[in-house]
């Protein structure tokens, strides 16, 4: 290697040692410019959360979700869950348990069996159990609520392919079910003694089909001593239903927090008292007794936990309060023209089958579109 040759060599290799550092300062400067920029595009976001952010449709700001509301459902049973096991003893608690923890197991399984994800902490299958629980007797064999989950679960959820899929109530689907199955074991009432020590193994709904308003009035003394025992659960019904001061302050909490729609139980309840008031007397129109018919039975229940479920009622308001005007409509023909004493099972379980048709023609008008032609 001649002499020019080596100091070219040495001098390359000058120039590359004098270079590597400014290239590592460079890089490094480099890395810090891209950090800062980072920080500074988190502060303006963070800046940022306080104003309207424009960005592209849907605008949904929420924090709930499935198991916060259907845990928040439950909570709000609790009330009258706990006046249930009062009010009819250990019989009552053992049936509701029954109802729920076996609806939680059927739904593990279900789920196990099809190869799904186990979602039984989501709360909705321990809120169906104990929905069915509480619409039904307190005195009914273990077994019964059991079966009622089953089919509630498997057969009404699952079949059609889980939470969001069913079509029908299922927990109504259950009952009716039981219905169907035991009618002997889901009419047979403990008994109870009312205001005017009179002991009574009827309902008052019961009492109204075989005997008529007087007989339920002087059952309990007076319209007023009805009154209070409808409102405040002393008197006989299904597990869950009695306790009306209760049921009204849970789904009022519904209301306030924005998981039902005002509107449905209002509709439906309103509808029930007004075609009662008018049909439903025994001394011609307009003599019946509204404030009776609203509070008997299963209707508050029915109409704040029932109609209101997310998956098999209408999506829109109009929707709804043909849902729900609908659902009164053939909850006063059962009570007063059909054979069975109460109808709110049957009233929403028909209504379901209409809500997808519901759906279809009641549609929101298009922003900037006018009406949907």
């Amino acid at each position: 290697m001649s002499d020019d040759v080596q100091k070219e060599a040495a001098q390359n290799e000058t120039e590359q040692n004098e270079t590597a550092p400014k290239v590592a300062v460079k890089k490094e400067a480099v890395k810090k410019e891209a950090a800062s920029k980072e920080d500074e595009a988190k502060v303006v976001q963070e800046e940022q959360q306080d104003y309207m952010i424009v960005s592209s449709s849907p605008h949904m700001f929420d924090d709930n979700s499935i198991q916060k509301i259907m845990w928040t459902v439950n909570l709000t049973l609790a009330p009258a869950v706990i006046f249930s096991i009062y009010h009819f003893g250990l019989q009552a608690l053992i049936t509701l348990l029954a109802g729920s923890l076996s609806a939680v197991a059927f739904e593990a399984a279900a789920q196990k069996i099809m190869r799904r994800k186990i979602t039984v902490d989501d709360g909705s299958a321990f809120l169906c159990g104990l929905l069915l629980a509480m619409c039904l007797p307190p005195a009914v064999p273990i077994f019964v609520p059991i079966v009622g989950s089953f089919i509630a679960i498997v057969v009404a959820k699952h079949s059609m392919g889980g939470l969001g899929y069913n079509i029908f109530n299922p927990a109504h689907i259950g009952r009716a079910a039981l219905m169907v199955s035991w009618p002997v074991l889901m009419t047979s009432w403990t008994t109870i003694t009312t205001a005017a020590d009179v002991t009574t193994s009827a309902t008052p709904l019961n009492i109204l089909k075989l005997q008529g308003y007087d007989a339920v009035v002087n059952t309990f003394g007076s319209q007023t001593e009805l009154y209070k025992a409808l409102f405040l659960g002393l008197r006989n019904g299904s597990i869950g239903e009695t306790c009306v001061v209760l049921l009204v302050l849970g789904g009022l909490f519904l209301i306030y927090k924005r998981l039902i729609d005002w509107v449905v139980p209002v509709t439906m309840i309103g509808t029930v008292g007004i075609l009662t008031w008018m049909f439903g007397g025994a001394h011609g129109f307009m003599s019946g007794d509204p404030i009776f018919h609203m509070m008997a039975g299963g209707l508050i229940i029915g109409a704040f936990f029932m109609a209101t479920d997310m998956v098999t009622t209408p999506i829109t308001r109009k929707g709804k309060v043909i849902f729900a005007a609908g659902a009164g409509i053939i909850t006063v023909l059962i009570r007063l023209v059909g054979g069975y004493p109460e109808g709110v099972c049957y009233s929403i379980l028909l209504m379901n089958c209409v809500t997808p048709l519901i759906d279809r023609y009641i549609q929101p008008t298009l922003y900037g579109r006018g009406e949907i032609g």
